[in-house]
């Protein structure tokens, strides 16, 4: 009896390279393991290491070779370790699927319940399976989230654009000196009753420069203050 040949596919993104159970080489030993216990023909493993699920096909090259080998009817199976490896999005994973059930293949995962069946219980399975997975990267995001935040109100740079007053170093903010007397400037400025417009007026005829241009803006003296208490003016 001919075997199935199938063409295994791995990927990860920068965020979920730190992630437990997304690495390569724990997908590429689920793929192979997988293929062993089944019978199958692993005739090879394709990836995108670095490259974010909701990137297009054009940035994926591992994916973009996997299903033009398996349209050239290469093999008749794609194995991954998860179907959230084909695609963040449900509905890019639907396609890829698809597209290969045209060309007689069919997507296999080593982690999750197989997909074939009646259309309607594939199309359930694939819906809660791709509702788990969005629900789980939005969990990570809102840790990360919330690490900054906290990162932040303990006065540590979450990156971006050093706030005036201070510059970045190694991922921590060091306080220039000529900023932070101009911020105090503001701040005596400020507690003198005067209006934001009229802090950016005495800044620019003191010679006093923002961090970008030449001359002071309102918003740009309410962003100092910001950081220093909450502006109503």
């Amino acid at each position: 009896m001919t075997r199935a040949r199938t063409l295994g596919y791995v990927r990860v993104s920068t965020d979920e390279q730190a992630s437990k159970g997304y690495g390569l080489e724990i997908q590429r030993r689920a793929i192979r393991e997988y293929c062993k216990t089944n019978g199958l023909v692993l005739v090879d493993i394709l990836g995108d290491e670095g490259i974010s699920g909701s990137n297009g096909f054009d940035a994926r090259h591992g994916l973009a070779d996997a299903l033009a080998r398996i349209e050239r009817h290469e093999a008749s199976i794609l194995v991954v370790h998860r179907l959230d490896r084909l695609a963040r999005k449900l509905y890019v994973q639907l396609t890829v699927i698809e597209r290969l059930e045209k060309a007689g293949a069919r997507v296999v995962s080593t982690s999750e319940p197989d997909v074939d069946g009646p259309d309607e219980l594939r199309e359930l399975i694939r819906n809660i399976l791709g509702s788990v997975a969005g629900y789980e990267r939005a969990v990570i995001r809102g840790r990360m989230l919330a690490g900054r935040r906290a990162k932040s109100e303990r006065g540590g740079f979450i990156g971006g654009i050093a706030p005036f007053g201070f510059k970045a170093v190694d991922g921590e903010l060091v306080a220039l000196e000529g900023e932070q007397a101009v911020i105090a400037r503001i701040t005596v400025l400020k507690a003198q009753g005067a209006s934001l417009r009229s802090i950016a007026q005495a800044l620019d005829a003191e010679g006093l420069r923002p961090k970008r241009g030449t001359r002071w803006h309102p918003t740009q003296v309410a962003r100092v203050l910001e950081r220093i208490e909450p502006v109503s003016d």
